[in-house]
């Protein structure tokens, strides 16, 4: 099926999993699916280690970074910074439920101040010659999201001015901040892509990218209104895959052919383990945190014959000490 050209399929950002790593192994998997960071807090690009924190590889093209904050000058810094070290997008973080981002009153609880998110937003804009966007919640604990999150979308977006954001990707579950653990807020509220879909309809000037819940490109293509019989119908602008990209990556060698008129995916689940083999080798000895390539790459094989011991066997060589090439060669043999 050839959808739209204009439709946007991403990776979501996740904590502890979309890392530099992870990412570049992602992209061997699809050409043009768009690549997201984790969440940076702004002060920590400003202040931190930033080639350890922004660095990436220059095949993750077209990635973005994701920032975390709510303090406009900081965040304006923040994206200047991001966008220099060459990000293709600049993504403010209105989702993230944990009690360490409400207590930097950032994330989720700023649902609750749309005219903050906004004045970020500005800032951000303002400061980058690349598109910010705004990544938000259906909207948080006991908020009547059928009428707060059209107020959301309008105060932010200045009601499609040249100066508000016109590119929100919303996670279709509403966060509660208050009794649930950010594990609990990624499976508990139910999901509401009906109500995403009518944001769209409100808002027809608006880019919407769906997130949230979805575990294959079919259900994604449903979720997202795309019609089988015309393609170039869609009611959404894009979806986000994350966890089951993650834990099923191999959904990715999909994604060129289907929706960016690409051609088949051609390389086998071996030629994509040689690959690694190359790319660790290339990094182990220069780069933290390379043992995160095992756990990145555990589901290469997932539903297929030999995936337990396929991570088994990742597992008891990263266990022994191994350096991740080895590890990952002793396991393909």
């Amino acid at each position: 099926m050839k959808q739209n050209q204009n439709f946007t399929v991403s990776v979501a950002p996740m904590m502890d999993w979309t890392d530099r790593h992870c990412r570049w192994f992602h992209r061997q998997l699809s050409r043009h699916v768009l690549l997201y960071t984790e969440m940076v807090v702004s002060d920590a690009i400003i202040h931190g280690e930033r080639d350890y924190l922004l660095g990436f590889h220059p095949d993750e093209h077209p990635v973005a970074l994701q920032i975390g904050g709510s303090d406009p000058v900081k965040l304006a810094k923040a994206a200047r910074i991001g966008a220099d070290f060459g990000y293709d997008e600049i993504n403010l973080n209105v989702g993230c439920p944990s009690d360490r981002v409400q207590a930097g009153r950032f994330g989720a609880c700023l649902m609750q101040e749309p005219e903050l998110v906004l004045e970020c937003f500005r800032a951000m804009q303002a400061a980058v010659s690349v598109p910010v966007t705004v990544k938000c919640r259906l909207g948080v604990d006991d908020q009547r999201v059928e009428e707060t999150l059209p107020q959301f979308l309008s105060t932010v977006s200045e009601s499609l001015s040249s100066e508000g954001c016109s590119h929100f990707i919303i996670h279709a579950r509403k966060a509660w901040l208050k009794g649930l653990s950010p594990k609990e807020n990624r499976d508990v509220p139910p999901l509401d892509y009906d109500l995403v879909r009518e944001m769209k309809v409100k808002f027809p000037g608006l880019e919407i990218v769906l997130n949230g819940g979805l575990k294959t490109l079919d259900a994604a293509i449903d979720a997202a209104g795309i019609s089988k019989q015309n393609p170039q119908a869609q009611t959404l602008d894009g979806v986000m895959l994350g966890r089951a990209a993650y834990h099923n990556p191999w959904i990715l060698t999909d994604i060129d052919s289907r929706f960016y008129q690409g051609e088949p995916f051609r390389k086998s689940r071996e030629d994509i383990a040689l690959d690694l083999i190359h790319y660790a080798e290339s990094v182990q000895e220069k780069e933290r945190s390379t043992k995160a390539i095992i756990r990145h790459i555990m589901g290469l094989y997932a539903g297929r014959a030999g995936a337990r011991l396929w991570r088994r066997s990742l597992s008891e060589n990263s266990a022994l000490g191994l350096k991740p090439s080895k590890s990952i060669q002793l396991s393909l043999e």
